[in-house]
């Protein structure tokens, strides 16, 4: 039996968290073999007192906490990690904007035998919600990582993902690394999917990141992507040699 958590990286999240956890429990309510996992990012607000709120009324959901605030890459592999019991993984967003209703097709495409294997299937956003200049920036940065990354993924900052634990396991950490999974799920040798999501406004809160921060931000980690792609290794399958003896 094929077993699931969703882990969602949260930072002061307060009048979003509690509303999103419940919908992803009902959405799933039939995977019987689902965690639901929330990472605090060492949130400032009311997000602690929510979620043990919503842990009375989804008892299948796990809180975690951060006692330093380490920001969203961090978060996700606290809650990788942790999910010690699952075998597929799901990641989205604590601020609700990607759709719970979403998951399920995200979830065929990986598992779907009939089409070419993926290591990870990542959302691509329609209908965006954001700010014009915010789709605009968006728009330019997903641009230049194409230009250099050429992982042939739309939407690479999509927080809906869906991947297997074990294959993320085995990427290298660093502090912004989900702003390249499908690039390192690419170098690591697995093809990636991407299936359209929908995208929603915000119940609560602003945003974390302004354009400038964001676009800053941006070329820095893709300056160093580029250097970890050049000196990465991936050997791929290791054969083991058995003598005569051991093959009869």
């Amino acid at each position: 039996m094929t077993t699931f958590a969703v882990v969602i990286p949260a930072m002061n999240e307060a009048g979003n968290i509690g509303h999103l956890v419940r919908e992803i429990d009902d959405v799933l309510k039939e995977t019987a073999s689902l965690t639901i996992i929330v990472v605090d990012d060492g949130s400032g607000d009311a997000t602690p007192q929510e979620l043990r709120q919503t842990m009375d009324a989804v008892p299948r959901l796990r809180v975690l906490r951060h006692a330093v605030r380490s920001g969203q890459s961090a978060a996700v592999r606290s809650g990788v990690r942790a999910a010690t019991d699952a075998d597929i993984i799901i990641t989205l967003d604590g601020d609700g904007q990607n759709p719970p209703p979403d998951i399920p097709n995200l979830i065929a495409r990986l598992l779907d035998a009939d089409q070419p294997a993926v290591g990870l299937v990542n959302g691509w956003r329609v209908g965006r919600k954001a700010t014009g200049s915010r789709r605009f920036a968006s728009r330019a940065a997903n641009t230049i990582r194409q230009a250099v990354l050429r992982d042939d993924c739309p939407d690479s900052g999509c927080g809906l993902k869906v991947f297997r634990r074990a294959d993320y396991l085995q990427l290298p950490f660093f502090a912004t690394m989900h702003r390249f999974m499908p690039a390192l799920f690419r170098l690591y040798g697995h093809d990636v999917a991407s299936v359209e999501i929908g995208d929603r406004d915000r119940a609560a809160g602003q945003s974390k990141y302004t354009n400038l921060k964001r676009a800053l931000d941006g070329l820095i980690d893709l300056a160093g992507f580029v250097w970890l792609r050049y000196r990465a290794r991936n050997p791929g399958p290791t054969e083991v040699l058995r003598n005569e003896q051991e093959k009869s």
